[in-house]
């Protein structure tokens, strides 16, 4: 059994009793199924008048005779309504036999097809919710290496993949063999010399169907990636329409986007003719079989005379009805590859291990009593050293300020004691704990986070704040609002805190955006707050609000600034001036003004003297 096949069985377990009863409802389908041809050979002798006369009642005698005794217990009352009302009566009953057989076919039918979609959808739930839990706890390490679309792909088109082909299976050992299982042993029942030459055919058969299918699971996989590739494409134009545009950069997007589903267009072609092969290709070697059928049972009814024709007829349907399960078959197992091809990219995904977790004993605590010390560290993006034997203590209640040039390393800091990432060596420990010793949970509970880029969620304001504090009320959402000078501009609003504010908060100016990420910030009322850059890309009367905002939020509790404009940290109590990773400076603003060093230079590039 194949590897990936294995691995979504524990997810079908939940539905064991809807399987069970799938699987027992296509007996009977398959049971019924042959059965409704089987009496067309009954009908047929009454409308020839070839129905053999059987005087009386039979008598059942073990399984060994069933067949026999079915015959010949039909004939009896056959006979006897032939005798007694006349032969349209007896038409009366062999059709009705054939009515009910029919329904209850078509009602088991509906039966297994209903238990199959609980057990289905129901897979297809899990498997996303399984999916979906995965990515938000992988560390964010592994989404630098990895396309959004990529993973976008796996979560919708490869889980419905999945979720097709592995009911396919379903339907492919159980229902469809089953089914010509039925047909096989009534066809040996009528003739088992005609039957036997039948079968010298089937192995030719699955050989060339076999043959089409090859390599078509690698070329699955193929077009998965490449269906990741241009949604990707997708989702960075959209990001970054802005630039594209102001660059006048559409042709380049369009071609590469387009070279793309060039790329999944022949893939997809490939992929879809093979499959669209299958059934042709399974029908047309049917019929083959089929008319050679014809000729050689032809031989035994109207030359050896071993044969009744209405037997032969009777044989013919129920050789034309292994020919639908056999298309299936064909046909499913084809797509049943593609299946595979896509849960081996799902299962890649979930069994992606996550470098950043909690120990089984981690440290659990709701309170910031003393203080955050860094000492020696050492920190590697790819293989060059972004921080190098790095150490600062900010005591509870301080500001720190990291400042210096793009590539120093000070965005490294906040992405370390957020845990974000793992130090490779030295230690960084928060109220005398290693954050790695740490519940990542309780950890994150301390720490409020502003960044330079306002992330912000296509949902109501109030929606976009309870993700700070999910049980605030309204008063409080306002109250925080307020201390980010934020509520003046939201008041204004059609909504209030109710007005949506669009995908990623475009209906909003980059400083309004500040203001709520800030007020968010606010609302969850952490001891620790870590500001990344938040003012940097504001104008300068927005920032005097943010900053303004920023103070506010910043009074009783321990902050670490991340700081490009400097104007920003100078009543900080202690300043770190950093450099390809390492302190070159540190001291107040005004300690640092006097050395005339770095820090200077900084202020003075800034004209800020």
């Amino acid at each position: 059994m194949d590897q990936n096949l294995k691995k979504i069985i524990p997810f079908a377990l939940k539905y064991k009793k809807n399987a069970i009863l799938n699987i027992i409802f296509n007996v009977f389908y398959a049971f019924f199924s042959t059965i409704l041809m089987v009496s067309l050979i009954p009908t047929l002798d009454v409308l020839f008048d070839k129905t053999t006369k059987v005087l009386t009642k039979p008598e059942y005698t073990g399984i060994g005779s069933i067949n026999k005794y079915g015959q010949e217990y039909l004939g009896f009352y056959i006979t006897k309504l032939n005798d007694d009302y006349g032969a349209q009566y007896a038409l009366m009953l062999v059709v009705g036999i054939v009515i009910i057989t029919a329904l209850l076919k078509n009602i088991f039918n509906y039966l297994a097809s209903f238990q199959v979609t609980i057990l289905r959808n129901g897979v297809l739930r899990d498997l996303r919710e399984k999916l979906y839990a995965k990515i938000i706890h992988l560390p964010i390490s592994f989404y630098s290496n990895q396309r959004k679309g990529d993973v976008m792909t796996k979560m919708l088109g490869d889980v419905g993949e999945v979720q097709n082909s592995f009911f396919q299976i379903l339907e492919l050992v159980v229902r469809e063999p089953l089914t010509i299982v039925f047909s096989i042993i009534a066809m040996l029942a009528i003739s088992v010399k005609l039957t036997l030459f039948v079968f010298a055919f089937i192995p030719i058969s699955g050989f060339i169907i076999s043959r089409v299918g090859k390599n078509l699971k690698a070329k699955s996989v193929r077009a998965q990636q490449e269906q990741g590739l241009f949604i990707s494409t997708l989702d960075e134009t959209l990001t970054g329409l802005k630039v594209v545009k102001s660059y006048n950069a559409e042709g380049s997007f369009i071609q590469k986007f387009n070279d793309s589903l060039e790329r999944l267009l022949k893939l997809s072609t490939s992929i879809a003719n093979k499959n669209n092969l299958a059934s042709p290709m399974s029908e047309f070697l049917g019929i083959v079989t089929i008319a050679v059928l014809l000729w050689f049972g032809g031989h035994m009814v109207l030359v050896e005379h071993s044969l009744k024709g209405t037997d032969f007829i009777g044989y013919i349907a129920l050789a034309y009805t292994i020919l639908t399960p056999a298309k299936a078959i064909s046909k499913a197992s084809y797509q049943v590859k593609s299946g595979l091809a896509a849960a081996e990219r799902v299962f890649t995904l979930l069994e992606q291990e996550n470098v950043v977790v909690n120990k089984p004993d981690a440290f659990v605590k709701h309170t910031f009593d003393k203080g955050i010390s860094v000492k020696n560290i050492n920190f590697a993006y790819q293989e060059e050293n972004v921080l190098k034997n790095f150490s600062f203590e900010v005591e509870k209640g301080k500001t720190i300020a990291l400042v210096g040039q793009s590539g120093s390393g000070k965005s490294t800091i906040a992405n370390l004691l957020t845990r974000f990432y793992d130090i490779n060596n030295g230690s960084i420990s928060v109220d005398g704990v290693e954050v790695r010793d740490w519940d990542m949970h309780a950890l994150r509970g301390l720490i409020g986070l502003v960044t330079q880029d306002s992330i912000l969620f296509n949902e109501s304001i109030k929606n976009n704040m309870l993700i700070g504090k999910p049980d605030a009320t309204d008063e409080e959402i306002i109250d925080a609002l307020k201390i980010a000078n934020a509520y003046e501009f939201v008041s204004t609003l059609p909504n209030g805190i109710n007005t949506n504010i669009g995908d990623a908060g475009g209906k909003l100016s980059g400083g309004q955006k500040q203001r709520l990420s800030i007020a968010r910030a606010v609302l969850k009322n952490p001891p620790i707050m870590i500001l990344d850059e938040a003012t940097s890309a504001l104008d300068t009367e927005s920032e005097k609000l943010v900053q303004d905002a920023l103070e506010k939020m910043m009074q009783n509790r321990t902050s670490i600034v991340i700081a490009h404009r400097l104007s920003t940290i100078q009543k900080a109590d202690n300043i770190i001036v950093m450099q390809k990773g390492e302190i070159v400076e540190q001291g107040k603003h005004a300690e640092l003004i006097a050395k005339n060093g770095t820090y200077a230079r900084l202020v003075a590039l800034q004209s800020l003297e």
